[in-house]
């Protein structure tokens, strides 16, 4: 993390103490968040970022009443504060009140809370193990990006430790859902599929603009139920996430995939089509980036 952060409208130094013990979302993880990934001082697809972050939060119960205008505003002090022109910045919702152990907080329904890092420097190629039983069809909270992101950040430990570089989640019907921080595509026969939000996947910022933006007539995106078998069988396996954009997946378990000699050309000529569309609207929104407004 970066040496300032965004807590409501202040822009504070990351060792300054300002969270209470009895806020409940210090407490029980009560609140919701996303992160952005910055290119040239922009976060991209912030619309989408805080239409999703709404959305969760009225979910969860998080109160939100916080001005998305001046939310960015603040979004881009910390940004050039920290000089995070090419970052990452993850942006919380900490409800503040509620609960039997709810005791002196801010004074707001919730707070904001926002800290800049580094983009993390991902592999070329990944490799994914499984874990079965995570994700349920019916749970209402499903796709929810909460606080309590412990199981999560488990799931993804016990990965690394066993030599993976994520786990696909599986709901009850052993149906591949997305990983701990990213959504997961197979191509087959010039065709991509990504898991429904019905089976239990997160409606990632990247797949909703592949599936809704890209457009390409020769490389289409579609949302189709994704098996085990299915990804075994695909001509191409990949993951997506904010900061990741597109990685080629090369192995699942112990099972060597397609691709490699192929070179992914259908992920290579998503990626382009991605990278073309975020370039644009960062040259849309630099304007507005580098006056503070939108």
């Amino acid at each position: 993390m970066h040496s300032y952060v965004l807590y409501n409208n202040q822009i504070i130094p990351s060792t300054e103490p300002f969270l209470r013990p009895g806020q409940i979302g210090l407490l029980a993880g009560w609140g919701v968040f996303t992160t952005f990934r910055v290119y040239q001082g922009v976060p991209f697809a912030f619309e989408r970022h805080w239409q999703r972050l709404s959305r969760d939060a009225q979910v969860l119960h998080v109160p939100f009443t916080q001005n998305r205008e001046q939310v960015y505003a603040s979004l881009l002090r910390l940004i050039e504060v920290n000089n995070a022109q090419e970052g990452v910045l993850r942006l919380c919702v900490v409800r503040s009140e509620g609960g039997f152990w709810s005791g002196p907080g801010s004074g707001n329904p919730s707070d904001i809370l926002a800290m800049t890092n580094e983009v993390n420097h991902w592999k070329d190629l990944a490799s994914l193990s499984v874990a079965p039983h995570v994700r349920y069809t019916a749970y209402p909270f499903a796709g929810t990006k909460s606080l309590s992101w412990a199981p999560s950040l488990t799931l993804f430990e016990t990965a690394k430790n066993e030599g993976f570089d994520e786990v696909i989640l599986l709901n009850e019907r052993g149906e591949a859902t997305e990983c701990t921080s990213a959504n997961l595509f197979a191509t087959k026969d010039g065709i991509t599929r990504t898991p429904p939000l019905s089976a239990g996947a997160s409606p990632g910022v990247t797949r909703a603009v592949m599936l809704e933006e890209l457009n390409l007539p020769d490389a289409p995106v579609i949302e189709s139920a994704l098996s085990l078998e299915d990804l075994y069988q695909a001509d191409e396996v990949f993951i997506t996430s904010t900061s990741r954009e597109l990685i080629a997946v090369e192995r699942v378990q112990d099972r060597k995939l397609a691709g490699g000699a192929a070179g992914w050309p259908v992920m290579t000529k998503l990626q382009q089509a991605l990278r073309a569309y975020i370039h644009s609207y960062i040259q849309e929104h630099k304007y507005a980036a580098a006056t503070g407004s939108r």
